[in-house]
């Protein structure tokens, strides 16, 4: 009789564990697909990021802190920060820059066309001084020599200037920009002094594909780009 009992309890000691180790997987299984999909959602951002690229606008922080050098989208006061990301621009085909619209310029914030970057935003004296700074807009990142047929359209205050690549048999600007990159990391650098107490600038920059530039061809396809740019102060009274 007591063996019979002990074989009893065994059994259900055993189906115990079995059903416990059914649940243990279970949940293993679970957390392995919880895992998986974390990792998609992460690549698939990163991969929309590195593909389609991004612009962003950025003050020192310690400029902003203390002296008030700061960013908006628009011109008012009531809201600055000391960084901007411009929406992205999933897909750009080659257009030309005869194409982008007379009033570029003129629209706050991100304004992408089908197949162009457009963001204006506005660098603002918050500061009790009056301040000199300097700006640079650069290349974080290039793939497949995009570059070479990447124009940049830099409005300040109003005032256009076009910005491209030098030609690639080294012999100066192309025939529709009005000045060439700095370098290959660097598209252009400017300043400006007497920046005084609640003065603001206003900057609107375009990003496209020349489609005229002898450049523009087959094996830039799929070509990758980030911008960034980047104002600090240099002189403060």
């Amino acid at each position: 009789m007591s063996e019979k009992i002990k074989d009893i309890v065994e059994l259900r000691r055993t189906a115990g564990e079995v059903k416990k180790h059914v649940v243990i997987t279970r949940i293993m299984g679970l957390l392995v697909i919880i895992l998986i999909a974390i990792i998609s959602v992460a690549y698939v951002i990163s991969y929309f990021y590195d593909k389609f690229g991004s612009f962003t606008v950025k003050v020192s922080k310690y400029d902003m802190v203390n002296q008030g050098l700061t960013l908006s989208e628009t011109p008012d006061y009531d809201h600055t920060v000391s960084l901007l990301n411009a929406d992205i621009a999933y897909e750009m085909t080659n257009i030309s820059g005869n194409d982008l619209p007379e009033n570029i310029d003129m629209i706050n914030g991100s304004h992408n066309g089908k197949n162009y970057i457009a963001y204006t935003f506005y660098l603002i004296n918050g500061g009790e001084d009056t301040i000199s700074y300097e700006g640079e807009l650069y290349f974080e990142n290039v793939t497949k020599g995009v570059d070479e047929a990447i124009r940049v359209a830099v409005y300040e205050n109003g005032e256009k200037t076009v910005y491209g690549k030098t030609k690639s048999n080294g012999k100066g600007k192309e025939s529709d920009c009005d000045e060439e990159f700095l370098s290959s990391t660097l598209v252009m650098r400017n300043s400006r002094s007497d920046f005084e107490p609640r003065d603001k600038d206003k900057y609107t920059i375009v990003i496209w594909l020349e489609g005229n530039d002898p450049d523009c061809l087959d094996n830039i396809i799929g070509g990758t780009m980030k911008l960034g740019m980047n104002f600090r102060i240099v002189e403060s009274t």
